[in-house]
């Protein structure tokens, strides 16, 4: 056995997740009150009253030097701690394991434990924290409207139901820089196919009276939406990761299968409901309509999430009811005309793959995001799913990225860096305008004047209608 050649490398892991609320239990005795929610729920009582004690004591230390500012995370040799406080004294907590790597020591039987601290990056952990709450606050509204509703049973009673299903889907071995943006990729059509969806959607709301907004979708992108932004990043995450994952193309089903495309009156359709019911003309089926809370006037507005799929064409409809009615007028109104768009949006996308030409592979790799209208671009992620993130670049390089972005978001004003990658490869980083742009190149004998000129042409090509500045 050769020593030193067997290691094995372990990947940032999820240890615990809780949250609290220090005012529930503020006598000596009382300190489980404050506890809401405790993953994993088999931990000793008596620990997990030792872990919320300890992240009290260090948020209530850190607010000695700045009382608006308390602690995001805390470092230490094996985990990371992070801390965020969505609601007013309500604090979610995630501790998360280090990256490490186990070495077998010369005499073969004793192993080494090497901790990678820095591997990890605040903000990319801080931003699933953060995305945990929001995918919550989506689907039940705030910690405060539980509260108000049934008090801390029923927020409990919450957050155990939500929670327990949704940090099953969370994969911290894929978190990166997509995570910290947040973003939505953004489907590129002609204005005339543009106007025809727009159209389809000005006719299904005048139709539809329940429906409140609207937000249409193809091959995973968005194209349209009624939604406010922060509304519409969140919804965007859980369809793309979680809705639309779980479902499988009808036309793809087989003869006998309850997905297989419907017929209404002599035109054929591949419509079908991802939320609702599977036959329509079943009375007793049962259907589910997914409740969702979006940003109002005067809050927040309770709706009911209805998404019609048909090909790779997606309407989702919120609307402020609970009808069957209006899933049998949806689906014959909805089903054909969408089925209509989808051929035209791939007809067109397939005549634009043939005008560019045979796809060859670059000599560099990029990730584009935009502040304003939360647009993202990337060629380094293959496939991002919550259960896997398929990069084509090594993790090292991605912790560059990750860096770069740390740097961008100390300082407003516009910036560029260019780092060389102990691999040869060349990163820049690129600040512009509220625009972000991320490269990496694989031309190990450029110098940083060459590096400069192919970053300026990928600008002209890639973005031409974007103003970088230089």
């Amino acid at each position: 056995m050769a020593s030193g050649m067997q290691e094995k490398q372990y990947t940032p892991s999820l240890l615990s997740f809780f949250i609290y609320n220090p005012t529930f239990g503020p006598r000596e005795g009382e300190e489980e009150k404050k506890i809401l929610f405790y993953h994993p729920s088999d931990v000793e009582k008596n620990e997990k009253i030792r872990n919320v004690g300890l992240c009290e004591a260090i948020v209530q230390f850190t607010r000695t030097f700045c009382p608006t500012k308390p602690a995001k995370s805390l470092h230490t040799q094996k985990n990371r701690q992070f801390f965020f406080e969505p609601e007013n004294n309500f604090w979610v907590v995630m501790v998360v394991r280090n990256p490490m790597i186990e070495k077998l020591n010369k005499d073969g039987k004793t192993q080494t434990i090497e901790y990678q601290e820095e591997e990890m990056l605040d903000t990319v952990y801080g931003a699933v924290v953060r995305q945990c709450y929001s995918m919550y606050k989506l689907f039940n509204g705030t910690f405060a409207r539980a509260m108000e509703a049934g008090g801390v049973e029923l927020l409990m009673q919450k957050l155990e139901k939500f929670f327990y299903k949704y940090l099953q889907t969370l994969h911290l071995q894929s978190s990166d820089l997509l995570d910290v943006f947040g973003g939505i990729s953004f489907f590129p059509l002609d204005k005339m196919t543009y106007l025809k969806i727009q159209s389809f959607v000005n006719r299904v709301e005048e139709s539809l009276s329940l429906i409140k907004y609207t937000a249409f979708l193809y091959n995973d992108q968005l194209i349209w939406s009624g939604l406010e932004q922060d509304d519409m990043r969140i919804l965007y995450k859980y369809l793309t990761t979680s809705l639309f994952p779980r479902h499988t193309e009808p036309e793809l089903a087989g003869r006998d299968s309850p997905l297989r495309p419907e017929v209404t009156g002599n035109l054929l359709h591949y419509g079908r409901f991802l939320t609702g019911p599977l036959n329509l003309k079943d009375p007793e089926a049962k259907f589910r309509f997914p409740k969702i809370f979006v940003s109002a006037e005067d809050g927040y507005e309770e709706l009911h999430l209805i998404v019609y799929k048909a090909m790779s064409a997606a309407a989702c409809f919120m609307i402020s009811g609970k009808s069957i009615l209006f899933l049998i007028c949806s689906s014959t109104l909805v089903g054909p005309q969408l089925t209509l768009l989808a051929s035209d949006i791939c007809e067109q996308f397939t005549v634009n793959r043939r005008i560019s030409g045979p796809e060859k592979e670059p000599q560099f790799k990029f990730i584009y995001f935009n502040h304003m209208n939360l647009a993202e671009k990337s060629t380094i992620h293959m496939r991002k799913t919550a259960s896997v993130c398929l990069t084509s670049v090594h993790p090292d390089l991605m912790k560059i990225l990750g860096d770069i972005n740390c740097d961008f978001a100390r300082v407003d004003e516009d910036e560029e860096i260019i780092v060389k990658a102990m691999t040869d490869y060349w990163v820049v980083g690129k600040k512009s305008d509220q625009r972000e742009l991320y490269v990496i190149l694989n031309q190990k004998n450029a110098n940083l004047i060459e590096v400069n000129e192919e970053v300026k042409r990928l600008c002209a090509t890639q973005f031409n209608n974007i103003f970088f500045l230089d």
